[in-house]
């Protein structure tokens, strides 16, 4: 699975990075192409004990990054499902299906995906050069999740969000040049970037207090934005320099996304008087499991992508496989705030040879071994089954375990399809 990796060649990033930037990349049809148009060949369907079972075929476009957003697209509504389900059995106080907690949770999947896509653009400029055609597949993925984060804004302040995106493009570059100082030890151009980033947030301030309307404190958003900035520059840093610690900060960085929702969402409601409350304990859970979900979902792709760039048997696989195993510790312990920790102990068990399955599905498709691909799937379609049941049993029947296997059969068709495409693009 090793593949050698192309030298970086300092002139050539400077060149396609700076000259152009992630700004210019992404047009209209690069986001249609970045969010659809999956393969639609399915698996016959059948049924077992009253509930479906269906056959399950990955579902890629060749093009891993639109794959893992189109695979990560799906979490939000699987938190969805679970956190109402859940509400309702439990008679949590308040509605994760309020206006409310949609603006939380979509705000959380945005921000926190926004994190992970930078990272896999840094890490594929690394790996394969500025001027690959892997890059620019990144640099399209990134883009096409800061056009859907300026509509989200443009859903409250329609007037102001085609300036929104534009200086939105405009930090993303700025990380970009933070990435190519750091990959080539240019101390000046790494102060620059950081001085135009520290710019960005300053204006973020006085942007976000306007459209609020005060309710939004433009200190406040600003120290809010500068946080996420330091914490992702750090990752930048660890993964130009090699470390494997880089996994560990990236999920950090990722995970600081999450309270950033929180703030804005709650500043937006309250300047808009929005229907429900996005801090109370059903829209709190639900954007808690959006953040995991979807962050299960890229750690899984960063984790294909490592094993697939340097190696199954690298230092640096093993530390990428820790994050995604952090997160299954994540999502567990959130079950098991709800249902027990016995019954979190269990979930975590079951959720994590999952995961295991998808690795095994990665190493199959890296060797083209259909057979074990296969193998791999049917564990992964056998697992539906056992998580449905779980989620019936601790909702007293509120979440069908029908509706928990339909959920995962799209989750677990487009991760493979995810895990294709790296394959396709990556192992030579």
């Amino acid at each position: 699975m090793r593949t050698p990796a192309r030298s970086l060649v300092a002139a050539a990033l400077s060149a396609a990075l700076l000259g152009g930037g992630l700004a210019a990349c992404g047009s209209d049809d690069d986001t249609a192409s970045a969010t659809g148009d999956q393969q639609n060949s399915q698996g016959s369907e059948g049924t077992s004990g009253g509930t479906t079972t269906a056959a399950l075929t990955a579902q890629g476009t060749g093009n891993p990054f639109a794959d893992a957003i189109t695979a990560a697209g799906h979490m939000p509504m699987t938190a969805k499902a679970l956190a109402g389900g859940i509400a309702t059995a439990t008679k949590m106080k308040g509605s994760a299906e309020s206006p409310a907690a949609e603006l939380r949770a979509g705000l959380t999947h945005l921000l926190t995906e926004h994190v992970y896509l930078a990272g896999m653009a840094v890490a594929t400029a690394y790996h394969a050069g500025a001027d690959s055609p892997e890059f620019k597949l990144a640099a399209e993925a990134v883009d096409d999740n800061s056009q859907r984060v300026a509509k989200a804004i443009g859903s409250v302040a329609p007037d102001e969000e085609e300036g929104f995106l534009t200086r939105w493009r405009s930090h993303v570059t700025d990380f970009v040049n933070y990435a190519v100082a750091a990959k080539t030890k240019d101390e000046a151009g790494k102060k620059k970037a950081v001085a135009n980033l520290g710019a960005y947030a300053k204006s973020s301030g006085t942007f976000f207090a306007k459209i609020s309307g005060g309710t939004m404190k433009a200190a406040d958003v600003e120290s809010a934005f500068n946080e996420h900035i330091g914490m992702l520059a750090v990752a930048v840093d660890a993964f130009a320099a090699g470390e494997t610690k880089a996994y560990k900060l990236l999920k950090s960085a990722a995970g600081h996304m999450p309270m950033m929702a929180e703030y804005l969402a709650d500043g937006v409601d309250k300047a808009t008087k929005g229907e429900g409350d996005p801090n109370d304990e059903a829209s709190t859970l639900r954007a808690n499991l959006t953040d995991y979900l979807t962050s299960h979902v890229y750690l899984a792709g960063v984790a294909v992508f490592t094993a697939y760039t340097a190696g199954a048997d690298s230092a640096a696989f093993t530390a990428a496989a820790a994050a995604l195993d952090s997160n299954s510790k994540d999502i567990s312990k959130a079950v098991g705030s709800i249902a027990g920790k016995d019954k979190g102990d269990a979930f975590y068990d079951s959720w994590s040879k999952h995961v295991s399955d998808f690795v095994d599905y990665a190493v199959a498709a890296a060797g083209s071994d259909q057979a074990k691909m296969d193998s791999a799937l049917a564990n992964l379609n056998a697992y539906r089954s056992s998580a449905g049941a779980f989620f019936e049993t601790i909702t007293n029947g509120t979440i069908p375990s029908s509706a928990v296997e339909e959920e995962l059969k799209m989750h677990i068709e487009t991760v493979a399809g995810v895990i294709d495409s790296l394959k396709a693009a990556l192992v030579k």
